[in-house]
Parts: structure tokens; sequence; C-alpha cells
């Protein structure tokens, strides 16, 4: 029976004609499962997934695979993008019961919804000491049938285990010295020579990489700077990035970004851009600004819905030629031929060069994933041979692109594109930006102020909104506010922030990731989701104390300051024990210590002196500057507590530099206002 056509997730969509007879998670699943007596199989993954693909065509497109697992399994699909409440409480089941995760995520249930036994991908056939999916399914189904004690009490066991008090530390803020400590131990697991933490697979640190920006704007510590700058030039130079159409892979499979995992996800393009637009704004780097300008083309490009929202993600894998088997990165890699079919013979072998393409190749089958080791010395060439490979490469088989619309990553994308379009003087990033905010506006916040998760295709999905969904969103609102003052985008944050203030709390001065009227009862039974890590993207803790702190800067509000306080108490620990998994909360920790620094710019909207000294106020790298801009006397104005009482000099537009509204003498010069913004380290 097929239940996946009317789904909202592209994930599930892809999985509609399989001959397993899948549900959706939800109350109907779990009633049949006790209806009929039976563990339900839940598979968790996304559409991007290169594994999930694979597990899917050997397994689940099987039918006699998927006749057996219909007769002794109710099968549930998951897309952990759509749900990530469900994917955090079982991925946690699965890291505790195998030590260690990924998806596809494979893990078996009671009808109540308790895991009792689980792993990832399983293969067809048993290979590496893995057992086939078969094999695993019958092992299951047995120990259902004749061992239903062991099975319960494993369940209750593991149910219990992750039902405990999470323990998780909680303190002050971190603090100077600690921030310092995150620092050396960074530094300590730095690749000299590759850029990057660790080794392979190397996952670009993109948030890390603020708080190192941060980190060197307020101390001066040139280390850092340096790793960030080296870590951003050999990402930007590597495989991992797409050298020809802008914008960043997943992760990359070895340690010097040669080879990636093709797929390329909003989330990290979206946090890449303003990192790299940072390091700009730091530096100056031609490359970085290179960077911005390409992956900023391929978010409006590649990503951008008809809506005017940004798709989650492009698959990893498309057919090498049309109507074939999908392989990973078809579309992106080249071979000498292929250059020289494209380009001619002279062209074609100076590509080859300048990318290095060789004979051998450097990924599958005698292809090469494309490099730029050195700037080219002709740059009009470059251009020309770029868009000549662009061309050809849209009429090869394209990778899938998974075209939903998530609130949190597009908060992100949000930021990132007015942060850089303000930065670069791009003023259609800065109306994109706003295009997406108000497609969030209008189909993702309800009627009640509550956000929803996803949309597709116009509709919103019924998922509710998680914690990073408020956070992200905020950050971009409170992004708006700096870019173009409007004030309607501080009341918008506001809004948000309450439902994280009166609906997430933890009660110990943190936050769960779902809201207290929003969390699945079965979940619940589990654990209620709560992780401050950040990984790929902000964690919801963080994101949602970052945009607090911003708030209460703009605003003078103590008791938001004080929520974001609190809830970096949990980063303290963390910056010295695993600060690659704090990135965020320690680049918000920097804000903190830094102030954040407030800049009020009072002047005439077509002035260019007030132009300039706006600029010039977010042209400076202090941590989580509050900026905005405004023209005095205004009823908008005086909405954002900040410009009020804010007067001319003179008749002359104006910079108020504050922390802790505690105000520095105004000036007209921008240079002046830079010196006082650096002053307030």
């Amino acid at each position: 029976m097929n239940r996946l056509s009317n789904a909202s997730s592209p994930y599930l969509l892809q999985h509609r004609d399989n001959p397993v007879d899948w549900w959706e998670w939800g109350d109907d699943a779990f009633a049949e499962a006790r209806r009929r007596d039976l563990p339900v199989l839940l598979s968790v993954g996304y559409a991007a997934c290169h594994w999930c693909h694979v597990m899917a065509h050997e397994s689940f497109e099987d039918h006699a695979v998927a006749g057996y697992l219909n007769e002794h399994f109710v099968p549930i699909k998951v897309d952990r993008e759509e749900r990530p409440d469900v994917d955090a409480v079982y991925m946690e089941a699965v890291q505790a019961l195998t030590g260690q995760g990924g998806w596809p995520m494979t893990v078996f249930l009671t009808p109540q919804g308790k895991p009792f036994y689980a792993g990832t991908y399983y293969p067809p056939e048993p290979r590496s000491g893995m057992p086939s999916f078969r094999q695993v399914l019958e092992a299951v189904e047995a120990a259902w049938r004749e061992r239903r004690d062991e099975v319960n009490g494993a369940s209750g066991q593991i149910a219990e285990r992750l039902g405990g008090p999470r323990a998780l530390p909680h303190g002050a803020a971190p603090g100077a010295d600690r921030l310092d400590l995150a620092m050396r131990r960074l530094a300590s697991s730095f690749d000299d020579t590759f850029g990057g933490f660790g080794t392979a697979p190397k996952f670009p640190p993109s948030m890390v990489l603020e708080f190192l920006l941060r980190h060197h704007a307020r101390t001066g510590d040139s280390h850092a700077l340096a790793i960030a700058e080296a870590t951003c030039e050999r990402m930007a130079r590597g495989g991992i990035y797409d050298q020809i159409g802008g914008g960043f892979a997943r992760y990359s499979v070895d340690h010097a970004w040669v080879v990636p995992h093709f797929e390329k996800m909003l989330y990290d393009n979206a946090q890449l851009l303003r990192v790299y637009a940072h390091l700009w704004r730091a530096t100056g780097s031609e490359l970085a600004e290179r960077v911005v300008r390409e992956t900023a083309g391929f978010l409006l490009r590649d990503l951008r819905t008809p809506e005017g929202a940004f798709a989650s993600a492009l698959d990893a894998d498309a057919p090498d030629v049309p109507g074939g088997h999908p392989r990973e990165g078809a579309s992106y890699v080249w071979t000498p031929a292929e250059l020289e079919r494209v380009l001619g013979p002279e062209d074609g072998r100076w590509a080859a060069e300048l990318f290095g393409v060789t004979e051998r190749g450097t990924f599958e089958h005698g292809a090469s994933t494309l490099q730029l080791p050195e700037d080219p010395y002709d740059w009009e060439r470059w251009a020309r041979v770029r868009e000549s490979l662009l061309t050809a490469r849209a009429t090869r088989p394209q990778p899938a692109r998974d075209d939903k619309v998530v609130t949190a990553w597009n908060g992100l994308a949000i930021a990132a594109l007015a942060d850089a379009g303000a930065l670069l003087d791009e003023p259609a990033w800065i109306a994109a930006a706003i295009e997406c905010a108000d497609v969030l506006l209008r189909l993702h916040l309800d009627e009640r102020g509550r956000l929803r998760r996803v949309s597709r295709n116009g509709k919103a999905g019924a998922p509710s909104g998680v914690l990073e969904d408020y956070g992200d969103v905020a950050e971009g609102f409170l992004t708006l506010v700096a870019v173009t003052g409007d004030p309607a985008w501080l009341s918008l944050a506001e809004q948000v922030l309450e439902v994280v203030l009166g609906h997430f709390g933890d009660g110990e001065g943190g936050f769960f990731d779902t809201a207290d009227d929003a969390t699945d009862e079965r979940l619940a039974e589990v654990r209620r989701p709560q992780d401050p890590t950040d990984n790929a993207a902000p964690s919801g803790r963080s994101a949602a104390a970052g945009a607090l702190l911003s708030f209460s800067a703009y605003t003078g509000s103590a008791r938001h300051r004080a929520a974001a306080e609190s809830a970096l108490g949990v980063y303290d620990a963390l910056a010295a024990q695993a600060p690659r998994f704090a990135g965020w909360g320690m680049a918000v920790s920097e804000a903190l210590l830094a102030g954040p620094v407030e800049v009020a710019v009072v002047g005439g909207i077509d002035d260019a002196r007030t132009a300039e000294l706006h600029r010039s106020a977010l042209r400076h790298p202090s941590p989580g500057a509050a900026v905005v801009v405004g023209e005095p006397g205004r009823t908008d104005t005086t909405a954002i507590p900040l410009l009020r009482d804010r007067p001319l000099v003179e008749g002359a537009p104006a910079a108020y530099v504050c922390r802790h509204f505690a105000c520095s003498r105004p000036t007209s010069d921008p240079a002046e206002l830079a010196a006082q913004m650096s002053s307030s380290r």
C-alpha cells in the first residue's frame, strides 16, 4: 500500500514506490503495530544521503525483503530533516547500543515506541563482519516471537538509561580564560599542512571558524586568524569546493579536501558564506571575496525555490548517463578528454593543469574532482573556461534537489545573504534575504505565532518547529535589523524569542529542543531531546543564546540577556573538553565578552554620510556587534530602543558607540567610529 504519496518530504516521496508497506511516523502506524502485535522498523534518513539510496536500492526495492518486512514488522520511514526530534532521540539510542551513529538509521521499536535493537546501514549480503539486512530482520523477528521477555527487558533498560537525568554541566558563560584554553585546544588538533582539524573524513568547521575570527577580533590573537585563514584557503582550493559552480560539498572523505561527499547542503553553504564574508572583512582576501560571490551565486541559482526561500540540498548522486543508475559525483568530475572535448585541445590542456585533472584521476574510473591549487595567471581565460564548463555540466544528468524549505536553515541563509550583501555592497542579496524572510512569515509562522518546521511547494508541513528553528530565524531577523534598520524585524524577532522563553525552558537555565506543548508523547517516554552540541549547524541552544543576546543589545532587555548568559553556561565545560563541538556557543560567548558593542547610526536615509557610517559599523569585526541605522524623529526609528534619543551632531549624521547602553562621544567620522568600536574590546 502506498502511504507516502502525499508526504511533504522529498525523502519520503523517494520511497513511495517501494514494495515496502511504509507508514509515516504517527499514531496510525503505532496503532497498527499494537493491533498486529508486531515490532516497528524505524528507518531514518534524508533525501541527499548517498548510503540511504544504496540501502533503498539493495533492500527496500527488493520484493523478497519487502515481503518479509511487511509480514513481520510495521515499517515507518522518517525524514530526519523534517523530524529532527525523532532523529535525535533514536540516534541517541543507536549510539548507546552500538557506540556510533549515522544514516541510514535502522531502529527496532516496541509498539509503544521504545527501542530494543538498532544499527545503521545493513548490506544485502553479509559483508565485512556485518550481517545482511535479511539476517537482521529474521533474528529480530525470532527474538520478538520467541523471547519477548528479553526484548521487553532490553527496551526497558534502554528507555531507563536514556530517560534518566541528563548530566549537562551548568555554570557561568565561558570567560576569557576558558576561550583562550579552547583556542589552544583547537590549535593542538589543527592540521598545519591541509587546514582543518583532525584527520579524514573532514567536515567544514564553519562555527569553529566563526569563533576563531571573533576571538581574533576581540583579542588580537594572530594565531586564531592564521588557523581560520589557512583552513578557509585550503577548503576553497580543494575538491570540496565547486570550482565552477560555487558552493561547498558536505565533507571531504580525505584529509586534504580533495574528494568530497558530493551532497551540497543549505546549512553548510549558508554558514560558510557568512564565514568567508567575515574573513574578507578581517583580511580583505580576494580569495574570500570570490568564494562569497560564487557561493551566493550558487544559493540563488541552484537552491532558490519559486516562492523565494531556499531548498534543503542537492543530492550526492546523479545518473552517469541519462536514465542510468545514480552514481556519486557524476555531475562534477572530469577526465582530461572531457575537458578537451568541451574546451578544445589548448584550453582543455590548460584547464587540466589548472584544476589538477590527470589521466590517473583523483576520484573513480579515472575521473578527477576539480581543484584550484594556485590562482590562474589569466583570469579572463579562467572566467571563459569556467563558464564553458558550467554550461557543459548543465547538459549532464543533474543531482536531485530536496526542495523542502527547512525553517532553521533558511534563517541561516537570511543572516548570511543579508550580512554578505551589506559587506560587499550587493543589494540583490539583501533583497533575496528579505524575500526569504517574507516566505517564512507567510508559510511557516502560524496564527498562534508558532513556527512550522518545513514547507514544500508553497504549503506548510505538519511538524512543529524545534528550538533551532526559532533561534536561527530570530538570528536572521536580527541581521535584517542591522542591515536595513527596519523595526518590523525586531518586533518579529521578539515574538519568536517569546516562544523560546515561554515553551522551551528546562527550568535550570537551559532549553529543551522541543516545546513543552509540542513534544511527541512517544518520544517523551524515552527522552525529551536536549542536545547543546554544535555539529553540522548551531544547536538550538546556542542559536537561541545568540539571538537572545543580540536582542538584548538592541533593546536593553535584561531578561533576554540573562537568558542568554544562562544558556551559555553549558559551553564553559564544552569549550574546555570538546571545543570542536561548541563552535557557535563559543562564538556567542565572544560576543558576550565584547559587550556586544552597540552602534546606533542616525541620519538622513538618503544621506551618503549616513550610509558611510553605517557601512563602517557593519564592516568592523567586533564580535556580534548590534548595529542599526535610522532617521531621527521618525516613529519607526524610535521603535528600536537603541536608536531612541540619538540626535544629529551639529546637523550631521552621527554614530553612537555603546556597551551595555553606556555610550562614547557621538562621532560623524567613520574612522573615529571604527576606533571607538575597537576600543570597546
